[in-house]
Parts: C-alpha cells; sequence; structure tokens
C-alpha cells in the first residue's frame, strides 16, 4: 500500500504537470494570436462595434500585407486613458503602387478599385495622388466617412513594422462567429 507521502508527492506532480501544459498553451497562444475588440463604426458593414476579433500576430512574419487584408496596427493616437489606440483598417495600396482619390473614387494604379466590401451609397473623400514608399502601406475604414485612416495626417501611411497581425476570425457576436475574408 502507498503511503501518505507518496499519494501527495503524486498528486503534487499531476499538479505541477497540468500548470506547466497551461503555461506552454498560453504562451503559444499569445505568440501567435491576439485577441482585439473592434471600438467606433469605421469598418461598418464588415465589422461593428464590440466585435471580437482574432488577429493572427505572425501572419506577416516572412510577408507584408495584401491589399483587402483587414489588419490592426499601431499609431500614435491617444485614448481617453492616454494609452496608444491600435487601429483596425482594410489595405488598400502596397509599396510602390500608385493611389489616386479623386471626385469620390479611388483608383489604384490607374485603375477605378472594384470595392465589394463597401455599401454601395459610400463615398469616398479626399484628395490623394502618390505613390506608395517601400515599408509602408495605405489603409482605409469600410465606412470611408466615419474613418480615421491613412487620408487623415493624424495616422498617414502605415509603417509595415506597426502592423500587429491580420485580422481572421470574429468570436462575437456568436451569430457572426467565422472567418474574415
Amino acid at each position: 500500500m502507498k503511503s501518505l507521502k507518496d499519494k501527495i508527492k503524486k498528486e503534487i506532480i499531476e499538479w505541477l504537470k497540468i500548470i506547466v501544459t497551461s503555461l506552454v498553451i498560453a504562451l503559444v497562444i499569445t505568440t501567435f494570436i491576439r485577441p482585439t475588440l473592434v471600438q467606433g463604426s469605421s469598418m461598418y458593414p464588415t465589422l461593428q462595434e464590440k466585435d471580437y476579433l482574432i488577429i493572427n500576430r505572425v501572419a506577416y512574419s516572412r510577408k507584408i500585407p495584401q491589399r483587402e487584408d483587414i489588419i490592426v496596427f499601431k499609431t500614435n493616437l491617444l485614448q481617453d486613458n492616454g494609452k496608444k489606440k491600435d487601429l483596425v483598417k482594410r489595405v488598400i495600396a502596397l509599396p510602390g503602387d500608385h493611389i489616386k482619390i479623386s471626385n469620390n473614387e479611388v483608383y489604384l494604379n490607374g485603375q477605378l478599385l472594384n470595392e465589394p466590401y463597401l455599401s454601395p451609397t459610400v463615398i469616398t473623400e479626399g484628395d490623394i495622388d502618390m505613390t506608395i514608399p517601400d515599408g509602408y502601406i495605405f489603409v482605409m475604414g469600410d465606412n470611408r466617412p466615419n474613418s480615421m485612416d491613412s487620408r487623415d495626417p493624424e495616422v498617414g501611411l502605415v509603417n509595415i513594422d506597426d502592423v500587429m497581425g491580420k485580422v481572421v476570425v470574429r468570436l462575437l457576436p456568436l451569430k457572426k462567429i467565422g472567418k474574415i475574408s
């Protein structure tokens, strides 16, 4: 018969295994994914206020974001609590692309941009005519009249190093759970 000391030792070892396994799983999860909460309506109708998203933090470890990807990136904008604000936007133009916004229309490399993710009534204000420099991308929200994005000097072009990850899944609300494409 096992002694009480042996039973306690075995129980402690089992608890240590559970704790170490939990810590490893938590480390892996926080290394590769990150939860994000949508604040505001700048990505409507694709995303809505209080949508709970999961971003892939390693999606761009070996490549740059692609056109139409929805990304989360760091900014120098401040929240009410004084912390720096992260934004969720759609990639419109990549390094070397020429973007022109004129008469409420977006042209990319001389072609009118087809944007099926926008509401039919959305117009894109602004007067932009530029080539995106190396190391930067041009982003906009899907709800253009209510989006602080690359058209605004406070946001401007996004340094690729400031991209935190690609939005991949919406977890909440439950009725809209699924992959974001």
